[in-house]
């Protein structure tokens, strides 16, 4: 009887102090959402700071955490040795910096990117890593370097900008810089091009996004000018839809209501609500509303219930009606915005470039609840685990949490 009252009580014990995985951009649905709880509310340089480690180098991907263990890529020695750090979740401490690829020259780069801005994606004990045209690679979490590989592309005129996505046996990255084009599926055992679909467009920088259907799983990639459905086994075409010159997309689609939202990028940012069940091309027969005013060209939307909110690159954050794009607010928070923003604890986080966090309420009417403030440039998306939000900055890492 003793051992069933000790079942039960450990069986009774809230979750979230042993930590859900973040495993890739945007967490463990890629859509910006976590299920933990009692995250703080407010945070300053010298408030909630559980610890604060500096990384070397610059890099602007988003921190992946599987276990106890953070990973980041970064870039030093003026960005020619491109790396991949993991530091203890716990702790804080740096557990391991290893050189992954090593560059003779960089090539060009936007003032806002670095040559370290895809963020991992952490699946048992492999570490995937992606540098753009500049290198694709796997490690374990001990380190130990298992495959890596070049992509043959090249990275547009700002950097390397998209995360991999994992499906099944497949490590699938979109590839779309200004002389080609294309999606390709590596297998995640061995590096080897399992799939490879070319397509005509421009430079983008999107992270691709699965969504299981009653009617087969789909890949949705956003590219330059048409977003793409690709069977992900195999890569074949399902549906496409065209929006005039829009490109550099870099919004991560999202999912829900059985609709994909997209973001199209420049130079006339729109928001495309699309219903995924058509076949070919559906420009004209599958988009249920489009959104043109206060749309961002780098955060991905967040779904909330019946509500889709969104913060455009100069602050407008909006929320609208997700089944029919209606408007229910826009507002300006201040600063400029690449961080995607984040649904935890039944808050919204957004994160602005200067290092405020602007905390809201969701609903259809707009309710500030704080507003904090870190030092430094913060571009990366936040993460979340062990009821802590990890935020890179330009120069640190944070674990935040009471």
């Amino acid at each position: 009887m003793r051992w069933q009252f000790f079942l039960f009580l450990f069986l009774a014990v809230p979750t979230q102090g042993l930590g859900q995985d973040w495993p890739e951009f945007r967490g463990p649905t890629g859509q910006g959402r976590t299920e933990e709880r009692g995250l703080p509310l407010h945070w300053s340089e010298t408030q909630n700071v559980r610890w604060k480690v500096a990384i070397p180098g610059r890099g602007w991907s988003s921190p992946a955490i599987r276990g106890t263990r953070i990973w980041l890529t970064t870039a030093t020695e003026e960005g020619k040795s491109l790396r991949v750090v993991c530091v203890d979740r716990d702790s804080g401490a740096l557990l391991l910096n290893i050189e992954v690829f090593r560059l003779k020259s960089t090539g060009p780069l936007h003032t806002k990117n670095s040559l370290a801005s895809p963020t991992p994606v952490l699946e048992g004990d492999r570490v995937y890593v992606h540098f753009g045209a500049n290198g694709t690679a796997c490690l374990t979490q001990s380190g130990e370097l298992i495959w890596k590989t070049r992509l043959e592309y090249d990275n547009g005129q700002h950097g390397a900008g998209g995360s991999p996505v994992l499906y099944d046996d497949l490590l699938i990255v979109s590839c779309d810089g200004q002389e080609m084009q294309y999606v390709v599926a590596l297998e995640k055992a061995t590096g080897k091009v399992r799939w490879r679909k070319y397509r005509q467009g421009a430079q983008a920088y999107t992270t691709p996004l699965i969504v299981r259907l009653p009617t087969g799983d789909q890949l949705i990639s956003p590219g330059a000018f048409r977003a793409f459905a690709y069977e992900p086994r195999t890569g074949k075409e399902l549906w496409s839809v065209g929006y005039g010159d829009g490109f550099s997309n870099v919004p991560r689609p999202i999912f829900g209501h059985g609709l994909v939202y997209i973001c199209t990028g420049f130079h006339q940012p729109a928001l495309l609500a699309i219903r995924p069940d058509g076949r070919g091309d559906v420009t004209k027969s599958h988009v249920v509303w489009t959104l043109k005013r206060g749309v961002s060209l780098t955060p991905s939307p967040l779904l909330v219930g019946d509500e889709l909110y969104l913060v455009s690159d100069n602050g407008i954050a909006s929320c609208l009606d997700a089944k029919t794009g209606a408007v229910h607010w826009q507002t300006r928070l201040g600063g400029n915005y690449s961080a995607s923003p984040l649904y935890a604890d039944e808050r919204i986080y957004f994160l602005s470039e200067e290092g405020q966090a602007v905390v809201i309420a969701p609903g259809k009417e707009f309710k500030a609840l704080a507003t904090n403030q870190l030092d430094g440039q913060t571009l990366a998306s936040f993460a979340v685990s062990s009821g802590s939000f990890f935020i890179r900055s330009q120069t640190h890492l944070y674990r935040i949490g009471k």
